[in-house]
């Protein structure tokens, strides 16, 4: 049971109508995994495993490749050169089928502005085949807090309340992976905690979540695992408990 508002709420999941992809023990596997744009390298030879229900941090300064990999374990851009299986299955001629394990939530909320919170929802349920729109899109909106304005256009809502619905969104289809492109961008203090708790909860949940985030010392306190790019370039990839924010930052930096 979370705590989001003035009363603890909780959630019960309901089972997607369809079949979900098989969960094994490594949710992410990546061989060799590169990008490049034209001329530009973009991400080089990338290697790692990523387990099932892991919470991984993705840290770099601007343009070392965060969000481009983000984008590429979300099926949304293909890699140039190497391999990734998520949850067991080649991304190649598996994407619509691993699409319905994965969550993204992003910079943009990616709602419609002039629908409400509850008929975006019901909208992204029913894009899924959810077996029960309304109650899932119900239980959600209880799960972030966001009830009590669940009919009002999102043109409306705050920021921070965006990004709650943008969780809900997200968390429709009941996904395994969770993506998260530097979702504590513009958030005031306490929406910036509403959220971390939001993501500890679906981890304790047993979700993989990638975060990708731009706060070294955060990072280090929400993620159990910490990879730093610099440059397309792995070169940090350590247990957060091994790691302090000083010399994350010198690697960034140098």
């Amino acid at each position: 049971m979370l705590k989001t508002s003035d009363q603890p709420v909780t959630i019960t999941t309901i089972k997607h109508a369809n079949a979900k992809v098989m969960s094994p023990s490594t949710a992410i596997r990546a061989r060799g995994l590169g990008k490049e744009i034209d001329d530009w390298r973009i991400l080089l030879n990338l290697n790692f495993e990523i387990p099932r229900g892991a919470y991984v941090a993705i840290l770099g300064a601007n343009g070392a490749g965060k969000s481009t990999l983000l984008k590429i374990l979300a099926t949304l851009l293909p890699a140039s050169t190497g391999q990734l299986e998520l949850f067991g299955m080649p991304v190649r001629n598996n994407t619509i089928r691993l699409r319905s394990n994965i969550g993204l939530i992003g910079h943009n909320s990616m709602l419609y502005r002039d629908l409400s919170a509850r008929e975006n929802l019901i909208f992204f349920a029913r894009l899924y085949d959810h077996a029960a729109p309304v109650q899932r899109v119900d239980e959600l909106l209880q799960y972030v807090g966001l009830h009590h304005r669940a009919d009002d256009p999102v043109k409306t809502l705050s920021r921070g309340m965006l990004q709650r619905i943008a969780i809900a969104r997200a968390l429709v289809h009941d996904p395994d992976l969770l993506l998260a492109d530097e979702p504590f961008t513009g958030l005031d203090a306490p929406s910036c905690k509403l959220l971390q708790e939001l993501l500890s909860h679906q981890h304790a949940a047993g979700k993989t979540i990638m975060l990708v985030n731009h706060d070294i010392r955060q990072s280090l306190e929400l993620a159990e695992r910490i990879i730093v790019l610099r440059k397309g370039k792995i070169i940090i990839d350590e247990p957060s408990v091994n790691l302090e924010a000083e010399s994350i930052l010198e690697g960034i930096s140098t």
